[in-house]
């Protein structure tokens, strides 16, 4: 079972979150992960996030990476979009 959290924060207080899984074995981690984050950027009406060369530092060393206005094209009315693994296989 493969599952991700994801956060948006503003102001030290957490706005919305929700939790994705995917089951699909025929999927490595990475695609798990951005299918997940496709996901997540749908429902929550957003762009869809670039990975700088930090957030995937940081989410290879803690399997969390967050996301800031940097990470984004467009203006985002939030301090920053967390995801985070909290199962996988």
């Amino acid at each position: 079972m493969f599952r991700m959290w994801a956060k948006i924060w503003k102001e030290n207080r957490l706005v919305r979150d929700m939790v994705v899984c995917n089951d699909d074995p025929k999927e490595t981690r990475t695609q798990k992960v951005f299918s997940a984050l496709d996901k997540v950027c749908m429902d929550f009406d957003l762009s869809k996030p670039i990975w700088l060369d930090s957030t995937v530092i940081e989410f290879k060393k803690h399997s969390r990476a967050r996301f800031t206005q940097d990470n984004f094209i467009d203006s985002i009315d939030f301090d920053f979009l967390e995801i985070r693994m909290i199962e996988e296989d």
